[in-house]
């Protein structure tokens, strides 16, 4: 998702090694035609059908979108080259740009600390609208870089100030986002241990002096004062809005924070997951694993890839894996609220 993101010591179980790869996903004249008439039975949309016929007349094509049916290849975070005219194109593996998630806001910009810019794109963000527009995809989508109770100003190792801490970052969340075209009804709670400054924990398992120091007070938080904090958030947002709470996190990220006991439970919270990502771009995914591979998603808090709250998987480039492009998502329309 960010560049310099990386996890602490132990977190961290992803795929590495492997190279990077750029061969374009190409389709010879036949297999264009059944690929326009799988664009064309996904969403019924014109502009798939027009798309594909485009590709046909030039006796080639890319494939059309992802797959299985209401599947859509995404970017997310930093810029990311996309193609076009209309319809716009997912770089580098082919297919509709099916839609972009990017970074609204994050605590340690909020509470005044020297970090580095957002990572968001407003070329992405408008290019995913415009195929939105289009019938094609889900747009643009945000998520907030989340202070766990450890980086909240007014600590007293309570859930009730956790709660509250929660509910201080929806309520700035809610206020970025009204300065964005914001067409997807999930917001994520991004929640997960960065290994950079000022915090390299995001304050989940720490508690410091102050919340831009970068010096430990307490070196254990917890759990749940780490669930309040998560709790707070989704509720506020809920209550004060039509969005509906997610969560961008991993297994192990996830129980390094939350543990295995029911504070690591949430049933009925939408999930965008990057355990199972890879540097290569050599198999793209179909449904939740790449095709030709055993490498599939992995989603966590008690969740599974058969589950109706699994909506994403940030499959390449983000995690702390690079692929020489950026962020490449695997999106799940069937189930958007």
């Amino acid at each position: 998702m960010v560049n310099s993101r990386r996890l602490a010591r132990g977190y961290r179980l992803v795929t590495r090694g492997v190279a990077v790869a750029s061969a374009a996903m190409l389709l010879g004249a036949a297999t264009a035609g059944a690929a326009a008439a799988t664009a064309t039975a996904r969403t019924g949309s014109a502009a798939q059908a027009r798309a594909a016929a485009a590709a046909q007349s030039n006796g080639s094509a890319a494939i059309l979108g992802d797959h299985p049916v209401g599947f859509w290849y995404g970017t997310d975070s930093s810029p990311i080259s996309i193609s076009g005219p209309q319809p716009y194109r997912e770089p580098v593996i082919g297919g509709n740009y099916g839609g972009y998630i990017g970074m609204t806001g994050k605590w340690s910009t909020w509470l005044g600390c020297h970090v580095s810019r957002l990572a968001w794109s407003s070329a992405n963000s408008q290019e995913a609208n415009a195929n939105f527009a289009d019938h094609l995809g889900i747009g643009t989508g945000v998520y907030w870089f989340m202070g766990g109770p450890g980086v909240d100003p007014r600590y007293n190792g309570s859930t009730s100030e956790a709660y509250a801490w929660g509910e201080r970052q929806a309520a700035r969340t809610l206020s970025d986002i009204a300065n964005q075209h914001v067409t997807y009804r999930v917001v994520f709670m991004d929640v997960e241990l960065p290994e950079v400054g000022p915090a390299p924990d995001n304050g989940w398992n720490s508690v410091y002096t102050s919340p831009c120091s970068g010096r430990v007070r307490i070196n254990h938080i917890p759990t749940a004062v780490d669930r309040a904090d998560f709790n707070g958030f989704a509720t506020y947002l809920t209550r004060h809005s039509s969005y509906k709470a997610g969560v961008y996190s991993a297994a192990p990220v996830w129980k390094a924070i939350f543990g295995t006991g029911v504070d690591s439970l949430i049933p009925n919270t939408y999930e965008w997951t990057y355990t199972g990502n890879t540097s290569s771009l050599s198999h793209v995914p179909n449904g939740w694993c790449l095709e030709g591979t055993t490498n599939c998603a992995h989603f966590f808090g008690g969740q599974s890839r058969g589950g109706k709250y699994a909506l994403m998987w940030q499959w390449s480039g983000g995690g702390g894996t690079f692929n020489g492009h950026g962020d490449f998502d695997q999106i799940d329309a069937n189930l958007t609220p």
